[in-house]
């Protein structure tokens, strides 16, 4: 705070020279005499004015989030339009008002004193929420990636792990399922890279997933799914359902019951999509021990909603009469 006083007072010691001369220069003009004690006077206090327009752009800047470019132009303008008049009266005064005259001459000179320092407070204030926008935008768009990134691998330890214990006891099925798996990582690789992509690509990867589960489960699941037609031009965060439906299959495949139930269902209306998904679970007798990596998937999901839907989501999950059901809300993305 020190060295920015001390900044602002070089400069000011450094301008004041050329805005005496100037005021001098005006005031020869305007009264055909040199009054260096006036040109001293409106040299301090063209210096007492910008500041004050400092101070009053500061409180109104930090009321908004936002300098409208037609408020910087507006003031633009005025400053252009004192600087204007206050030579055009220099020559065509008004001798027979006195009074009038003199404050026709300083009220123009305030205003612009004063907008001229709104109008550079206000034009750096706009500058660094650009730049901190900017840095914020950089930061949220590496997360984003970050986060992405840690999806397919994330997906591809899950499914290998289950992988591992029917190659063993049904090697039969693997071929079928090594088949829906390079298709699952073909899109998760190569076309999930974009923050958004289009709704009916994601619910073909989502249909993929769906035949990979059910080779893998087999009749013991007991699979309901709903998706509405979509509109082309909708577009969802890639991967961002199937967190929940890996979910679903993990917590249902655990339960003690013979069936497996799931219930999967979306809908588009407005400007809405509505995910929802329910499934069957049992909730363990003494203690259970958690996975290593468990509830990774989901707090992923949750940042990326955060960086991707800030303020236009809904995501409630509840469990309920050995069901966990899950109910996601977004705003509509169109390309």
């Amino acid at each position: 705070m020190k060295s920015k006083t001390q900044t602002h007072t070089l400069l000011c010691i450094l301008a004041s020279i050329p805005v005496y001369w100037a005021a001098l220069y005006y005031i020869e003009l305007a009264t055909h005499e040199e009054i260096e004690e006036l040109a001293v006077a409106v040299t301090i206090g063209f210096f007492g004015f910008l500041y004050s327009g400092r101070y009053i752009a500061q409180i109104w800047g930090g009321q908004s989030k936002v300098i409208a470019s037609s408020y910087l132009l507006g003031l633009g303008a005025l400053i252009a339009l004192c600087v204007i008049w206050l030579f055009v009266h220099a020559d065509y005064p008004l001798t027979s008002a006195p009074a009038l005259n003199l404050f026709l001459y300083w009220m123009p000179f305030v205003v612009m004193s004063v907008a001229l320092g709104a109008f550079i407070k206000l034009i750096r204030i706009n500058q660094y929420r650009l730049t901190a926008a900017q840095a914020h935008e950089a930061h949220s768009h590496s997360e984003l990636r970050l986060l992405q990134s840690q999806l397919s691998p994330h997906f591809l330890f899950n499914t290998l792990n289950n992988l591992y214990g029917i190659s063993i006891t049904r090697h039969q099925e693997m071929p079928g399922l090594l088949l829906k798996l390079s298709e699952l990582l073909r899109y998760s690789v190569y076309e999930a890279k974009e923050p958004f992509v289009l709704l009916k690509d994601e619910l073909a990867y989502i249909n993929n997933y769906l035949a990979f589960e059910k080779i893998r489960i087999g009749n013991r699941l007991q699979l309901t799914t709903e998706f509405a037609e979509t509109d082309e031009n909708t577009r969802i965060a890639p991967m961002l359902l199937i967190v929940f439906i890996e979910n679903a299959f993990k917590h249902a495949k655990d339960t003690t019951e013979q069936q497996i139930f799931i219930d999967i269902r979306l809908k588009t209306w407005s400007n809405f999509i509505q995910f929802e998904i329910k499934n069957s679970h049992h909730a363990h007798d003494g203690e259970r021990v958690e996975e290593k990596h468990s509830g990774f998937g989901l707090d992923n999901v949750k940042k990326r909603l955060h960086l991707l839907y800030p303020g236009r989501h809904n995501l409630t999950i509840t469990d309920k009469d050995g069901f966990y059901t899950v109910m996601l809300q977004l705003e509509k993305v169109t390309a």
